[in-house]
């Protein structure tokens, strides 16, 4: 009855290691005349793939710091920085060669996509507005090290992380009540289809929907409120929008059918299980540190009515910055009119995949998943799978997403804690990506078989 836990130790952190030694650039035996930093792929690639950077052209033994930046739309800047040691012949592989121990450094050790994950601006999550254009990375390197300190800029190189991929079409979607934005894979079709939908942020949020099309999923990412005509507010729900979204997606002929996938992070994964549990046509069903129970609006489905679970606010906890601990502000839905919010996911036909950070602190999501399987399996309903990951916090993104620890949260109106612990949450965002795929490629009849899990 209990969720398995996947341990980062107990498997590898990146897909680097799987790059053929001929896909780095050549080092000759001599020294280049010049530090230069390389890039594998060169000079692009999307950004839920690996990258490789290294440098070559210093001296045997050179001590020096690595700096990243990224610049978001908004032209905040997040930036990570790093030192190292070159080897004896003046070259070194971040893949291969671990981060040294020193204060300023973003993180120690042997981490391949240390310098994107560790990205941070404080205060702020890193958010792809525009998926047609990409993000720049920009890697400085520096002379010195952690014991003498950076010193002037020998080699600067950029890189553009993609999210749009060659072929996949994007296609804005404005039909009768519906706001959002289908996204198909390159070819003829038809695809696995899947409805991606975001939480308490509003808006459209186009980036998950995206990189996922580019391995091979018709994605339809759909706004509910926030965004072209849809409620100012997160207030009162109805499901029947939500219901159009599903038939929109049955209907298509680019979607393979006979049934879609959801696919949720946050409020928006309360949303996805109760759409599965009132509407037809729905496959699988994944949650990303989601609830199963009906949080922050009311939600309305012909002439029945959710209301949301009660909140206390007297139970966050603030710091001396003003920064809240929300977890434990939800009443409990076991009990009392709690009880009424709780989502009858009993009366769903999908499978569901609850993932979990163990550290998330928006609110108790690894509670919620073992309730709602004990409720399933109550009902004869399957076992559904369970991902936990130690040392996650909230905010389950795709692969080398930057680790937020802390940012504004719109329902609170003031910065809260999501939790987690970097390292540990990076490990959880690629394993996760996986594990999400495969789901969905196995209970909506992809290309690729089921993946096993990394328990």
């Amino acid at each position: 009855m209990f969720p398995s836990c996947w341990s980062p130790s107990r498997a590898s952190f990146s897909r680097l290691a799987a790059f053929p030694a001929s896909f780095l650039p050549r080092f000759g035996s001599s020294m280049a005349a010049n530090p230069r930093v390389l890039f594998a792929p060169s000079g692009r690639s999307l950004f839920d793939e690996p990258l490789r950077l290294s440098v070559e052209g210093l001296r045997p033994g050179q001590e020096v710091t690595l700096e990243a930046s990224l610049e978001d739309e908004r032209q905040e800047l997040f930036e990570a920085r790093a030192f190292y040691r070159a080897d004896a012949e003046g070259r070194l592989d971040v893949s291969r060669s671990p981060a040294l121990e020193g204060e300023g450094g973003s993180f120690s050790g042997l981490e391949p996509m240390g310098l994107l994950w560790s990205l941070r601006r404080p205060m702020r999550r890193l958010v792809k507005r525009d998926v047609q254009t990409p993000f720049v990375l920009k890697v400085d390197v520096r002379g010195g090290g952690p014991s003498e300190g950076p010193g002037p800029v020998l080699a600067h190189g950029t890189h553009e992380r993609a999210f749009l991929g060659e072929g996949t079409r994007r296609i804005p979607v404005r039909e009768g009540a519906l706001r959002g934005t289908l996204f198909l894979p390159p070819g003829n079709g038809p695809f696995p289809g899947i409805i991606d939908l975001y939480g308490a942020g509003g808006g459209l949020p186009e980036y998950r929907a995206c990189l996922l099309a580019n391995r091979g999923f018709a994605m339809f990412a759909l706004a509910y409120y926030g965004y072209e005509g849809l409620p100012k507010q997160l207030k009162d729900l109805r499901l029947e929008y939500f219901e159009e979204g599903v038939n929109y997606m049955l209907k298509h002929p680019m979607v393979k059918g006979p049934g879609i996938g959801l696919l949720g992070h946050s409020k928006a994964g309360d949303l996805c299980v109760s759409m599965a549990s009132f509407l037809k046509g729905i496959t699988a069903i994944v949650t990303v540190n989601g609830s199963v129970v009906n949080v922050g609006a009311a939600l309305h489905y012909k002439d029945i009515t959710i209301p949301p679970i009660g909140v206390d606010t007297k139970r966050a906890k603030f710091d001396s910055a003003g920064v809240a601990d929300i977890i434990d502000v939800l009443e409990d839905p076991l009990e009392g009119e709690g009880r009424k919010s709780f989502i009858p996911l009993e009366r769903a036909e999908g499978r569901f995949l609850f993932i979990v950070g163990q550290d998330d602190h928006n609110w108790k999501s690894e509670f919620y998943a073992n309730e709602g399987s004990k409720r399933l399996q109550a009902h004869g309903k399957s076992k559904p799978e369970i991902i936990c990951y130690p040392g996650a916090g909230h905010y389950i993104e795709p692969p080398y997403m930057p680790f937020c620890a802390v940012s504004m949260h719109f329902l609170v109106g003031s910065p809260v804690i999501w939790g987690g612990e970097p390292r540990a949450h990076a490990a959880a965002q690629e394993d996760a990506w996986q594990q999400i795929q495969a789901f969905f490629h196995k209970h909506l009849g992809g290309e690729q078989g089921a993946k096993e899990s990394r328990l």
